[in-house]
């Protein structure tokens, strides 16, 4: 059995909740497109850094000014990311400890991995309460979907 930690421990912090209605973004979530992203206090280069941010990250949208957005984390952490550092969401994030993922979509299916709180998936399909994801890692499987955040 694999165990999977998250990918960045140390400056992993997040952002606020959303509504976005810009052409740019049809979805309320966004993905870090890179590593060692910066996410400020404010909507400028000049405002401080709050937080540092690794490729995959989700954030919620809560509103957009010029080119940057306003975001929230699922530990309700919020900040200002530039709009050229992010793509449409498509990742979730493990916000429960210790989850399995499992072979198929039951509590009766073999666990092919323990899952840390904080470690990063590409959604990949769902099927009623469950989605299938995939890690950075190769590792694919399916997670109870109230297991992690956004609920996409």
């Amino acid at each position: 059995m694999k165990i999977l930690t998250p990918l960045r421990t140390g400056l992993i912090v997040a952002l606020g909740s959303l509504l976005l209605a810009t052409a740019a973004f049809c979805a309320d979530y966004v993905t870090v497109k890179n590593d060692d992203v910066n996410v400020r206090s404010g909507p400028s280069t000049d405002s401080p850094v709050k937080m540092e941010v690794f490729k995959g990250y989700p954030f919620q949208v809560m509103s957009k000014e010029g080119n940057w957005l306003k975001v929230t984390d699922f530990e309700g952490d919020t900040g200002w990311i530039h709009e050229s550092l992010v793509s449409n969401g498509d990742t979730v994030i493990v916000n429960s400890n210790k989850v399995n993922m499992r072979e198929s979509t039951s509590t009766k299916s073999a666990v092919i991995a323990e899952v840390e709180r904080g470690v990063v998936f590409t959604q990949i399909g769902k099927e009623g309460d469950w989605i299938k994801v995939r890690h950075s890692g190769g590792t694919v499987g399916w997670i109870y979907s109230k297991l992690v955040w956004p609920k996409l």
